[in-house]
């Protein structure tokens, strides 16, 4: 279909594409990089060994040279020598090696990073398919392969020329030399010329490079279709989503509704808001609120406390500021200490009451901050 054409694969990939990429063995690499960090590293360390390198294979190749009749007519003594000498050229290569090998490991570093994925080395048997191996001949990445290898004959062969060019006079002046300095002269030759055409693939890797990491991300690039259908199976399906969030709604609400007849009071507006109040006594905190809610939700509190006889105030301003000012669950603010005082003495006034006894006086005019209350305007302006 159109939709998955990769002319319409405009959105970058997702960290979820990128990291299903990374688990099949799918990173950007850089074989130019690679190739060029490893033959640099074996030149500089030549350069910087060679010496004693060769002190330490030509004493070597002497000393196996020089045999006695004993190792001569003797296998056993013979053979130890021979693994004697060898071991030795071991030791002498040994720096060198560790060096392009510790070179070679981190070379992925520098792009794409370390990977280990079992994916990677599957078999699949797909890749086997002569068609599409013939149609990858042709693709637009064969292509760049061939323009790529082109241009490292080019630099390669540009570098050798001006290399020769440098040392042309030297190298036919080498006849002129003593053996030994000749030889030592045509090393230092070897090893400059060397650099300079490993030097010369540098300038192929830093142009691979970037462009390793522009065709990585190009290749991993989604639909605007794919992104929605991945966050739809990250994230679940909206519709999933909004039918949880509404059990969740329900559940908060049953939990609160089963708190209203623990509370003391229920501060109401006298319908549009309802707020109970709890207060544990002896405790050190302020009362907290055990639910609250407006319209048809403050009616079944109301309900609810009628139904088990909790004290139910009608206080507007009071019972606006608290469902404004608190959560469920959040003690009352300190601002309405006071306000909530005289309620609770209130009800615990009625809680003592006995019939022929004086009845206790509701109270009217509480202490509610006027911007506290989100009717009264003086909430509306705004603080300096």
């Amino acid at each position: 279909m159109a939709d998955d054409s990769d002319a319409e694969k405009t959105e970058a990939a997702s960290p979820r594409r990128l990291e299903q990429a990374r688990e099949e063995g799918d990173v950007p690499r850089s074989r130019e990089v690679a190739t060029f960090t490893v033959l640099m590293a074996a030149g500089a360390g030549l350069w910087m060994t060679g010496s004693g390198l060769v002190r330490q294979l030509s004493a070597t190749v002497v000393s196996g040279l020089s045999l006695t009749r004993e190792q001569v007519f003797q296998p056993d003594v013979l053979i130890h020598r021979i693994l004697m000498d060898l071991v030795q050229v071991l030791i002498a290569c040994l720096p060198l090696g560790v060096a392009v090998m510790v070179v070679a490991l981190a070379s992925p570093l520098l792009v794409g990073g370390w990977l280990f994925s079992s994916k990677a080395i599957t078999p699949n048997f797909g890749k086997l398919n002569p068609i599409n191996g013939i149609s990858n001949l042709f693709s637009k990445n064969s292509l760049v392969e061939l323009i790529k290898a082109i241009a490292k004959t080019v630099v390669v062969a540009a570098v050798a020329y001006m290399v020769f060019l440098r040392y042309k006079n030297a190298i036919f002046g080498l006849a002129n030399e003593p053996p030994r300095e000749a030889f030592a002269h045509l090393l230092d030759m070897m090893a400059m010329s060397f650099l300079f055409l490993v030097g010369s693939l540098g300038f192929i890797a830093a142009i691979d490079a970037p462009y390793q990491m522009w065709h990585y991300a190009n290749k991993l690039k989604m639909t605007r279709q794919e992104l929605i259908q991945e966050s739809k199976e990250s994230d679940g399906n909206p519709q999933i989503k909004g039918k949880i969030r509404q059990m969740q709604r329900e559940m908060a609400k049953r939990r609160m509704m089963a708190d209203v007849p623990t509370a003391d009071v229920v501060v109401t507006n006298p319908t549009h808001y309802a707020v109970a109040l709890k207060y544990a006594e002896g405790s050190r905190g302020a009362p907290k609120v055990v639910a609250k809610g407006t319209d048809e939700v403050a009616a079944k509190i109301r309900e609810l406390a009628k139904e088990h006889k909790v004290a139910i105030l009608e206080a507007p301003a009071l019972a606006r500021a608290l469902h404004k000012h608190t959560e469920i669950g959040d003690e009352i603010p300190s601002r309405l200490y006071a306000a909530v005082a005289e309620v609770l003495a209130y009800v615990y006034q009625l809680r003592a009451y006995r019939p022929g006894g004086h009845y206790p006086d509701r109270p009217t005019r509480l202490d509610v901050p006027a911007d506290m209350d989100p009717n009264n305007p003086a909430s509306q302006q705004p603080k300096h």
